[in-house]
């Protein structure tokens, strides 16, 4: 625990190479990310770069950091913190006129017939972010082919208004504001000219962000951003995620049925950077991940309640070197990864797993008779581990603030709208299951179980006691059918609600089968 903190490193996408963040203040960050046009719900792509930056902002402010974090107006109510600003275009038009005006004077954009465009040819540096040259831009990408510009590539700083577009007055005429000129307004209202990170999607390179940078530039000389950070699309059967494309799902489709803890753990487990590929089969696994995090988290409250006190008041009480080993480990494991370029799929995967099965395994420890001093140490021990386990979650966005009983509860009703089941139907089916094992229908009794764990629900059988939890759904081997054959319905059979992509396998952490 000792041990010196890893410098910070994160890829560059400016210098395309990751190095040691080093703030402009020391002691202060100022990070501006774009959100999205708030016309329509936000998808999984956006949801990706809420949760990226989010956990940029929460490991900086780990770090000691004083953030100011600037996020564009988005529409989502997701489980990210909020921004210091979360300013709307509409709220900033005096400081985008302002720019546009002096972008005009320093002869880098032109009015013509009431639009504003910004000229390419009288900013060298254009492509600098991209590595685009502007011959490699092609006319008509994104925007209409205009022929009164100058040069097919310039953009638009204002738009000359049109029928049934909002519309606010300027030095130009009636008409509103372009795409990339509001965000380079309202970061230089936040955070100045200079601050340290801009951040958004990979998408967002060009030409937003090119853009961005060429108009910043040209009203302000001194404009500079030091970090520019993106992160990775999310595709849908190996396609990038899009309004335009039409395969996306929307954060509100995705959360009616998986908890939003589930999504974020799932996006979670794929680096920033790197392309995460949706599937249900996917979110089906982070979703029983979550629900295996908070069980193991409540089984410890509730297996170190009646000691908790008594260790922490005793003098003589210390952890057992196995624990104090594993607290280090995912200490320094936790650090290592976040600090080089918030590597969180190994925090996930490996140290924070490790800490959750050594956790389950000194519960198990705990239930065996000991004598008081073991008991004792045992309880310190869970108890320092829990904490560090939950700072961990907390850094990752993964602690809610809600009750563990709350969580597991949530993602109980979850699972129970994904199977199309309520609760009454599965106490009558482990009812059923009782009456057929007490009369040695064994087979009936392992239809009932494989049915509901067809639909993601498992039956445990604790003690004399049978209870429910959510599970990856499990697939049944199907008989052969004829084509011609149809499978008859059940009268009156619940159909389960429709989930945004294919059916998975099964997968149950070992240490939770019982």
């Amino acid at each position: 625990m000792a041990n010196k903190r890893p410098e910070f490193q994160v890829y560059n996408s400016m210098t395309k190479q990751k190095e040691i963040f080093k703030p402009i203040v020391e002691g202060k960050v100022g990070m501006y990310v774009c959100g999205v046009t708030s016309y329509d719900l936000s998808h999984i792509g956006h949801a990706r770069a809420y949760v990226a930056f989010d956990v940029l902002y929460r490991y900086l402010r780990y770090l000691g950091y004083e953030v100011v974090y600037v996020r564009n107006f988005t529409d989502v109510d997701d489980k990210c913190l909020l921004p210091t600003q979360q300013p709307r275009v509409t709220d900033h038009m005096e400081q985008i006129k302002d720019m546009i005006a002096q972008i005009i004077s320093n002869g880098c954009g032109y009015a013509v017939d009431g639009d504003v465009y910004f000229s390419v040819d009288n900013f060298p540096k254009y492509g600098l972010l991209s590595g685009r040259k502007l011959e490699d831009n092609r006319a008509g990408e994104r925007v209409a082919v205009d022929d009164r510009k100058r040069n097919p590539a310039d953009f638009a700083l204002w738009k000359a208004a049109k029928p049934g577009e909002p519309v606010w007055d300027s030095p130009w005429g009636p008409g509103r504001p372009g795409w990339h000129i509001e965000c380079s307004a309202m970061s230089a209202h936040y955070l100045t000219h200079t601050f340290d990170i801009h951040g958004g999607g990979m998408d967002l390179i060009f030409p937003h962000h090119e853009n961005e940078i060429a108009q910043s530039c040209a009203a302000c000389s001194e404009s500079r951003i030091n970090y520019w950070i993106h992160n990775g699309f999310v595709t849908a059967n190996d396609e990038k995620m899009s309004k335009s494309l039409g395969n996306f799902f929307t954060i509100r489709e995705v959360t009616k049925l998986y908890h939003p803890l589930a999504l974020r753990h799932f996006l979670l487990g794929t680096h920033y950077r790197s392309p995460v590929n949706y599937s249900t089969s996917q979110i089906e696994i982070s979703s029983e991940a979550v629900f295996y995090i908070y069980q193991t988290l409540q089984d410890c409250e509730e297996a170190v309640y009646s000691l908790k006190e008594e260790s922490a008041t005793n003098a003589k009480v210390r952890i057992s070197p196995a624990a104090q080993e594993c607290i280090t480990k995912l200490h320094n494991e936790f650090e290592a990864k976040l600090a080089d370029d918030l590597h969180t799929p190994s925090i996930l995967n490996a140290a924070l797993q490790e800490a959750l099965r050594f956790i389950n395994s000194s519960i198990n420890t705990l239930k065996k008779k000991q004598q008081k001093q073991q008991q004792l140490s045992t309880v310190k021990s869970l108890v320092d581990l829990e904490k560090q386990v939950r700072e961990v979650l907390d850094v990752l966005g993964l602690l809610s603030s809600l009750s563990c009983t709350e969580v597991l509860q949530q993602l109980k009703d979850k699972a129970l709208r994904r199977a199309g089941l309520t609760e009454a139907e599965i106490f009558h089916a482990i009812e059923e299951r009782t009456r057929a094992r007490k009369n040695k229908e064994f087979s009936r009794s392992d239809q009932i179980r494989s049915d509901l764990a067809a639909k993601g629900i498992a039956l445990m059988d604790v003690g004399k006691e049978t209870v429910w939890r959510p599970c990856v759904p499990v697939q049944q081997e199907q008989p052969s059918v004829p084509a011609q054959q149809e499978k008859p319905g059940v009268p009156g059979e619940q159909q389960n609600p429709p989930r945004p992509a294919e059916k998975p396998q099964s997968v149950v952490p070992a240490d939770k089968q019982q």
